[in-house]
């Protein structure tokens, strides 16, 4: 009895207390799961909704020149490109005069440097004025500028071949009183670069479109260049720049090769509203050049932009067709399109480009390249070698710097600017 009674109590007391307190504290937990299962599942679900929606969200509001036609019609697509501004083209001063004034302040900062050296320091480096100027005096100073060069991007047999004739033109010479040769050799440097990024001709594409349409002919410019580097892209902010001046502009879609190319180029022909001549792919290029020139003159528009294809420079097949293309249609003006970001390739590719279009042509005296395109010179800091690399191998100046995605962000290239940039 006592036991079953103990035994009851102590049933009765585990269901009365124990049993009511762990099914309360089972019950509170099953509600907690429940709880928080239910709140972290939205969450999971609105996660999921937003990364949906991040991943589709980018082809709507990006404004790249390479996508397709937008299906709000051509009208949007217009109004797109009319609202881009002024081109960088026609702020060639305003941008000057800033970069000028930093460079001015950058070199005041330089000389309060030099300043604090030690006057036994600046006398070392000096040679008094009766001294004539030898090899062993320059080569310390142009090897630091030539490695200067080189960390700025110019190809180093470019570098090489303009300390050399630093050099040359140096030795023998007396220096003034005091004048340190570093200085000598600098001040020497940057006048041979200045004279090399000068054009020897002056191209003024304005004038010429203008002298070509009172001879009653539009005024052709060809496209060329190694693949990727925005030529279409390019040639649209060209076209930009000229319907600014008013001048009718029409495009002609000569990339019968890479699939895709004629519909980029019709997006760009729509947003700015101009004229496109196409003939779809796998057509003669140098054809299709010859049909829109023609189209041109019976429509009156003054100028042809002519986008070709692609093509590295040892592609033999392609460089045959673009030196077929621009013998049959005798351009006004031949453009190589390169990127800033190249160093030593741009030596290869342009002297490449130069060679192959002299070997293929028929005729005796071949058109060459008679001016360059720089694209993506916003994102080479101080790395402007390739300016310089090019002009040195073709002697062709750099007429255009493209430096951004809008078509107004094509501008000049500023030679006083590009100079400094090198040698600071």
């Amino acid at each position: 009895m006592g036991n079953g009674r103990e035994n009851g109590i102590s049933d009765t007391g585990a269901f009365n207390v124990n049993k009511l307190q762990k099914l309360r504290s089972k019950g509170a937990k099953k509600t907690e799961t429940f709880v928080n299962k239910g709140s972290k599942a939205e969450p999971k679900k609105k996660v999921t909704k937003k990364n949906r929606v991040w991943n589709d969200s980018p082809s709507e509001p990006k404004l790249d020149f390479t996508d397709p036609v937008s299906e709000n019609g051509d009208e949007n697509i217009a109004v797109v490109a009319a609202d881009q501004g002024e081109s960088m083209m026609d702020k060639e001063e305003i941008i000057n005069s800033e970069s000028d004034t930093e460079e001015e302040e950058m070199a005041n900062d330089n000389r309060v440097e030099t300043k604090k050296k030690s006057w036994f320091s600046s006398m070392f480096q000096s040679i008094a004025g009766k001294a004539n100027l030898e090899k062993s005096d320059l080569e310390p100073a142009l090897k630091a500028l030539k490695d200067r060069l080189m960390t700025k991007n110019v190809a180093e047999e470019i570098a090489e071949k303009l300390c050399e004739s630093v050099a040359a033109s140096l030795e023998g010479k007396k220096l003034a009183s005091f004048t340190r040769v570093s200085s000598t050799v600098q001040a020497a440097m940057e006048e041979a670069l200045v004279r090399i990024l000068t054009p020897r001709r002056s191209i003024d594409i304005l004038r010429d479109v203008h002298a070509a349409k009172e001879q009653g002919k539009p005024y052709v410019v060809v496209f060329v260049g190694v693949n990727g580097v925005g030529k279409s892209t390019n040639l649209a902010k060209v076209a930009y720049w000229l319907l600014q001046h008013k001048i009718n502009v029409m495009m002609a879609a000569c990339d019968t090769f890479r699939s895709g190319a004629v519909e980029q180029l019709r997006t760009h022909a729509r947003r700015l509203q101009i004229p496109i001549y196409e003939k779809g792919y796998e057509k003669d290029p140098a054809i299709v050049a010859k049909e829109a020139i023609q189209e041109a003159s019976r429509n009156g528009s003054d100028v042809v932009l002519v986008d070709t294809a692609g093509r590295m420079q040892d592609n033999e097949p392609l460089m045959r067709a673009l030196s077929k293309l621009i013998y049959v249609n005798s351009p006004d003006l031949v453009l190589f399109v390169g990127e800033a970001l190249v160093g030593n390739d741009a030596v290869d590719q342009l002297s490449k480009f130069n060679q192959k279009l002299a070997d293929f042509s028929p005729s005796p005296n071949p058109r060459l390249i008679d001016g360059i395109l720089l694209t993506k010179f916003d994102t080479i800091d101080d790395k402007v070698g390739a300016a310089l690399s090019m002009v040195y191998i073709s002697g062709a100046p750099v007429m255009f710097v493209g430096c951004g995605q809008s078509y107004t962000d094509l501008k000049k290239l500023n030679v006083k600017s590009i100079v400094k940039t090198l040698l600071k």
